[in-house]
């Protein structure tokens, strides 16, 4: 059977919530009544995660790696390292390995055991990370997932699948859109998406934020 984006994708607005969705708020409705959190400070947190902390802290990563040499030889030769110099890690980003996209060479990340994630560089997983259909599939049919999330690669392109596990954690170094000799690492980080770090996406083109 195969599965179209929308099954990635949180679009499903007419599913009802599943059994931990409705547990999980059930359980807030009680902490809030019973005064023992804040509402508007969880939906501050959840859009620091989400929003903030999460992938503008990879996009600094990438794109001090495409302005600065040494530090790209450094992050490829000791990721968690290199990452530290920018002040991320800690919990769930204490192992990491950068791989790096060339002309030849795409890469994509997966946790088929479960959801193994780094949070401190790329911030909440998303749903479909954590989706049956795309930890199976896109170990089987990387090509055919990747079309699905838009990524069409040229046959003669190898694709590496990584998976990452509670030891090692992997982030995708994007290929450095062309048009952006010069650039400033605040410019080239506008480009770097959260999918272009996983690998299910590319940076954006130079053109989209000009």
């Amino acid at each position: 059977m195969k599965h179209t984006p929308t099954d990635y994708h949180d679009h499903e607005h007419t599913e009802p919530p599943s059994d931990i969705e409705l547990r999980v708020k059930a359980l807030e409705s009680i902490l809030q009544e019973k005064q023992l959190i804040d509402p508007a400070a969880l939906d501050a947190l959840i859009d620091i995660y989400e929003h903030k902390v999460g992938p503008r802290n990879g996009a600094q990563v990438v794109a001090k790696a495409w302005s600065d040499p040494q530090y790209k030889q450094r992050l490829l030769q000791d990721a968690t390292a290199a990452i530290a110099e920018l002040g991320f890690g800690g919990v769930q980003g204490e192992d990491m390995l950068v791989v790096e996209n060339t002309a030849a060479v795409h890469n994509v990340v997966v946790c088929t055991l479960c959801s193994c994630y780094p949070w401190p560089t790329l911030g909440l997983p998303p749903i479909w990370y954590k989706s049956a259909p795309y930890r199976s599939r896109i170990v089987i049919e990387p090509r055919s997932v990747l079309a699905e999330f838009g990524v069409t690669l040229a046959p003669s392109k190898e694709v590496r699948v990584w998976d990452s596990n509670a030891e090692l954690r992997y982030l995708v170094l994007p290929e450095r859109p062309v048009d952006t000799e010069g650039w400033s690492e605040a410019q080239l980080m506008k480009l770097v998406t959260r999918n272009a770090m996983i690998g299910t996406g590319l940076a954006l083109p130079a053109g989209d934020i000009r």
